[in-house]
């Protein structure tokens, strides 16, 4: 099993996404422990569908970026990076206020593919979505 590597820090992580996506979505990075990492989004205007509820894209960037950045503080010996190659969301609450949080669970460490889960909730710990991705590993 992949094993969290020592080098990646949240601070590594908060260096990396500087202007890039989860930058300009605004995504909070809270811990990084062995098999998850957790973010968080603030809720704000720019981030909610026309219908004023949270627009699903920004719920799944907060989702994947979570996803993304565990997987590359576990990836294998000799990895240099990954690429998505399959994600799945399933949107089951909305937020209009406050802040939505992603856990990322590591489902499978290989060394060829990773799968993270991210379970998304609302301040009052309701699930906004259920999100699953698969990561190949590039070497």
């Amino acid at each position: 099993m992949t094993t969290l590597r020592p080098a990646i820090t949240l601070d590594f992580l908060r260096n990396r996404q500087r202007g890039r996506l989860p930058e300009l979505l605004g995504v909070e990075l809270i811990s990084l422990e062995s098999g998850t990492l957790t973010g968080g989004l603030p809720i704000r205007p720019e981030l909610l569908a026309p219908n004023g509820f949270l627009h699903a894209a920004s719920v799944i960037g907060l989702a994947d970026t979570c996803c993304g950045y565990a997987c590359i503080a576990h990836l294998p010996e000799g990895a240099k990076n990954f690429t998505t190659v399959e994600l799945k969301s399933n949107h089951v609450g909305t937020a209009r206020e406050g802040r939505i949080i992603a856990k990322a669970t590591a489902v499978h460490l290989g060394r060829s593919t990773q799968v993270w889960d991210a379970l998304v909730t609302n301040d009052d710990g309701k699930t906004v979505a259920l999100f699953r991705c698969t990561q190949m590993i590039l070497y």
